[in-house]
């Protein structure tokens, strides 16, 4: 398991976002040498965890329980084949592209070493925007994507430092439940009554997903 790029994005002016301002940052190009990475602050004040990325919209994006985003190399190349075109790493607005792990089948709450310095700990899956179908630019693209259940995952900075391209990477910590990304992300998208699952990995779930967990298990009894 290895890290095959750190991917960057600058602010960039489009026409299907709904920033104020017609910016993204969702535009993301793999780097080289080292890359700082570390907790970012609290969503709404805090953008990526990652020096020199851009989050241009921290109502939404960024944030210290959305600090990192990863996405499958593997996940990719499935993308490549139904959609009959290339996806160069960084394609879906992810920090960083993995090689060898099931990230959208990871554990929420289970934690990657990166490197010898960086810990990063699941949080949950990506839910698709329209800002995300137009820089992908394939129609339906939010439904396509939902419907596939591959979100890649949010991450949190345990331990910052630095990474690069070709870092080894670690699992060091699975936590003692079965709640992955892909339950997570089926749970707050298309399949509501599985949101009591999502309570069994407790605080190292998003903030706004174990909100939602407890409001359905209080309004139904479950």
């Amino acid at each position: 398991m290895k890290l095959l790029s750190v991917n960057l994005g600058r602010r960039k002016y489009v026409p299907y976002t709904d920033h104020p301002e017609g910016l993204t940052g969702i535009d993301k190009r793999p780097v080289e040498g080292p890359v700082r990475v570390a907790a970012p602050g609290p969503k709404g004040i805090g953008a990526s965890g990652l020096a020199g990325d851009a989050v241009c919209s921290t109502l939404h994006h960024g944030g210290d329980d959305q600090a990192v985003y990863a996405v499958a190399r593997e996940d990719l190349d499935d993308w490549e084949r139904e959609l009959g075109r290339p996806l160069a790493n960084g394609g879906f607005g992810e920090n960083l592209t993995t090689e060898g792990v099931d990230v959208s089948n990871a554990l929420i709450g289970e934690r990657w070493r990166i490197g010898s310095e960086v810990v990063l700990e699941v949080t949950s899956g990506r839910i698709p925007c329209r800002t995300f179908q137009g820089h992908v630019g394939e129609k339906q693209w939010v439904k396509r994507f939902t419907a596939k259940g591959a979100p890649g995952a949010y991450l949190r900075v345990i331990e910052p430092g630095e990474v690069r391209a070709g870092d080894a990477l670690r699992i060091v910590r699975r936590p003692d439940h079965d709640v992955t990304v892909a339950l997570q992300f089926r749970a707050v998208t298309t399949e509501r009554t599985l949101l009591p699952r999502l309570l069994a990995a407790g605080d190292a779930l998003h903030p706004e997903s174990l909100e939602a967990a407890r409001k359905y298990a209080a309004k139904y009894g479950v």
